[in-house]
């Protein structure tokens, strides 16, 4: 083992670490903020704490100059994440979410890429009740966002379903073990009651401490073939490995991470890196002493260089691989073979194991909403209503109708027909493959569309796809409003994030299988110089690829751009 002593890098703490400190373990002013009555906001303060419970305060923005003019404060509004490890939800409590997000929210649910729900226009008169009923389905929001580990993914391995049972059990109990100790949200929305403290009960996280992280952290376990909860974009990453058929243990990866600072070369997206492997039964403690070498040498200063990826960069990777083999009394195995072919979702009917079927439906931009002449939500509620299966939500915005029995498929299927849910080759492969943020109107940070714009741009994409015979072929295509990465754009064949107003800065050559970085191709372009490049690009793909080439391996071969071999030369 390494003999190097690790530092954590110096300067004033970030004022986020005073907000954390000043807390009193995340309570902060939460309770006197949202029973305030003059406005529906809070403050700076509090609406940071507000992230460890699952929350962000947010204001539509389609709205905030016409209410500028009228001096009336923002349309405050808060955005309401929930706590779902592996993507798995009950038909009931499918129904509570539906109810909530009608009776509270905007009328829509968004399926995110951490493959839990999100509602949206939540007043904060209502948050309180609203977080109160998702708790009664046995669902909850803690640590949904927040300097805490994340949401735990998991691949939903429709048809490789008692694997799938097994892995998503760990990730259940890597989610549960790695919570906040604090009973803050319990006290805040559930109306336990607060105990006077003494110095004993104050050491309320063993784990975190009492600033817990010096930025979110997420973990993903991943099902080789399939890579579609992308792996390598997590902080820490599990890859199962599956010997005659049986789960036999977990490859570690550490150090993925997506997000970035347009124009700030010392921020880039990363590809997590395999150290070893471990026993099922010790991916736990691999997960803890990740999480404390992150909460000791992070970057608790600069929080944009405050991901774990550059706390790994910056340390060495063999160095802090050392320090977990130290911290665990014990050394990981070598890493153990493996293989993934993409990192999308498989559609349509597909028949698992135990006689159980699984439907995989495309949701284009994970938002669940009724449309004119497709009414998508309205339909999955009757479906949730007789479904005795679960639903399973996928890290590509997508929906598994998963564990239907063959007495119940036919009913499903009916349902499906009904309200035009089944026909996903109406879509082209592009499309299939696409994914987009929220973004604008309600993210803050967005400088551009994303969700309301990518199926604008792919309409007209899949005129030049139709003319070369791409309609099928499955590319990669993400969008962003900002470079924070929540659709992993950096990941995808074609990518986009928002530079300003109808301008994007345009990425190509990831891999397939969400193995490979992309890198910025034609910088601040709008949709006319966006098809001109597409309109050159695609029909050279159509002509000149090779047997079963795929979009980004073709445009690197191609030399229309250079391979990122590592996130550290993302923007050479």
């Amino acid at each position: 083992m390494s003999n190097t002593k690790l530092t954590a890098p110096g300067g004033n703490p970030s004022d986020v670490e005073r907000i954390k400190r000043e807390s009193n373990y995340l309570r902060g002013t939460l309770a006197a903020s949202m029973l305030e009555p003059l406005s529906a906001g809070i403050s700076d303060d509090d609406n940071r704490l507000m992230k460890f419970h699952g929350s962000y305060l947010q204001d539509d923005r389609d709205l905030r100059n016409e209410r500028q003019k009228q001096k009336l404060e923002p349309a405050y509004q808060f955005m309401l994440r929930v706590r779902m490890p592996g993507g798995v939800a009950q038909p009931g409590q499918w129904l509570v979410m539906d109810e909530l997000a009608r009776k509270y929210g905007n009328g829509t649910l968004k399926l995110t890429t951490r493959q839990t729900f999100q509602m949206h226009g939540i007043l904060k008169w209502n948050m309180k009740k609203t977080i109160q009923s998702i708790h009664q389905s046995l669902l909850d929001t803690i640590a949904a966002c927040g300097d805490v580990n994340r949401n735990v993914m998991c691949n939903p391995n429709p048809y490789q379903s008692d694997i799938h049972a097994e892995v998503y059990e760990w990730s259940k109990r890597l989610s549960n073990d790695l919570l906040p100790r604090t009973r803050a949200y319990h006290e805040l929305w559930l109306d336990e009651e607060m105990v006077a403290s003494t110095p004993e009960q104050e050491v309320h996280e063993p784990m975190y401490g009492p600033l817990y992280l010096p930025r979110k952290f997420k973990i993903g376990i991943a099902v080789p073939p399939s890579n579609d909860i992308d792996v390598f974009s997590q902080d820490l990453g599990f890859i199962a490995i599956v010997e005659d058929g049986k789960l036999a243990g977990f490859n570690v990866a550490i150090g993925g991470g997506m997000g970035m600072a347009h124009g700030d070369k010392e921020t880039y997206p990363q590809l997590a890196k395999v150290i070893g492997y471990c026993k099922p039964e010790q991916i736990y403690d691999v997960a803890e002493k990740i999480i404390t070498i992150q909460r000791d040498y992070g970057n608790r200063s600069q929080r944009k260089n405050a991901r774990f990826k550059y706390t790994v960069d910056r340390l060495g990777l063999d160095n802090v691989k050392a320090e977990l083999e130290s911290r665990l009394g014990w050394s990981l195995e070598a890493a153990r073979p493996y293989h993934f072919n993409d990192n999308g979702d498989r559609y349509g009917w597909v028949q698992g194991v135990g006689d159980k079927w699984h439907f995989t439906m495309f949701v284009q931009g994970g938002r669940i909403a009724d449309y004119d002449g497709f009414q998508l939500m309205t339909g999955l509620r009757e479906i949730a209503k007789v479904h005795t299966g679960d639903f399973r939500l996928t890290a590509n915005q997508n929906l598994i109708v998963a564990d239907v029995s063959p007495q119940k498929k036919e009913e499903i299927t009916e349902l499906l027909g009904r309200y035009g849910l089944i026909d996903v080759q109406q879509y082209s492969g592009l499309r299939r493959s696409s994914m987009a943020c929220v973004a604008l109107p309600t993210c803050g940070l967005a400088m551009a569309e994303a969700e309301r714009y990518l199926p604008v741009l792919i309409d007209k994409i899949e005129g030049i796809l139709d003319e070369n015979g791409l309609r099928n072929e499955e590319i990669t295509i993400r969008m962003t409003g900002c470079p924070n990465g929540c659709a992993r754009h950096a990941l995808s064949e074609i990518g986009f994030i928002g530079k300003g107003p109808g301008k994007y800065n345009m990425y190509l050559g990831a891999a397939f299988d969400g193995s490979r970085l992309s890198k910025m191709y034609r910088e601040n372009i709008g949709e006319d110089e966006i098809l001109r490049e597409l309109g050159t690009l695609l029909p050279r793909y159509a002509k000149e690829r090779n047997g079963g080439e795929h979009f980004g391996d073709f445009v690197i071969r191609a030399g229309v751009i250079a391979a990122t071999t590592d996130g550290t030369n993302f923007h050479d």
